[in-house]
């Protein structure tokens, strides 16, 4: 054989090669972040849902979507939260510490000393 011919064979050879034999691979899927830290939103035991975004609290009611307290919170460590709030019910200013005892569970403390466990929403 001639040498462009040997060459052409064996370039044809290496492209076949190359080619998956028609099979598409396929892209993993999107997997969904886990939540970092409080962000996200929580429920109390009676299904009001309070939100953590960007520094900034919510809670509203699920039957209306009324809101009831807003204000911000600061992460003191990775397990403590601190929330400054306002209650739109009563409309008073409070403080409120929180401790993430897991990545599911809230455990927290107002300053007056009421304590409440918040669960994270799925």
């Amino acid at each position: 054989m001639k040498p462009i011919a040997i060459l052409t064979v064996l370039s044809a050879a290496a492209l076949a090669s190359c080619q998956g034999g028609g099979q598409v691979r396929e892209l993993p899927q999107n997997r969904q972040m886990a939540p970092v830290g409080v962000q996200g939103a929580w429920v109390d035991p009676n299904g009001v849902v309070s939100t953590f975004t960007g520094g900034t609290f919510s809670t509203r009611t699920t039957d209306t979507n009324q809101e009831i307290a807003s204000g911000t919170y600061t992460n003191l460590s990775p397990q403590l939260v601190e929330i400054n709030m306002y209650s739109v019910l009563r409309k008073t200013q409070s403080k409120v510490n929180c401790a993430m005892v897991s990545m599911s569970q809230l455990n927290c403390t107002t300053d007056s000393g009421a304590q409440f466990s918040l669960s994270r929403k799925v």
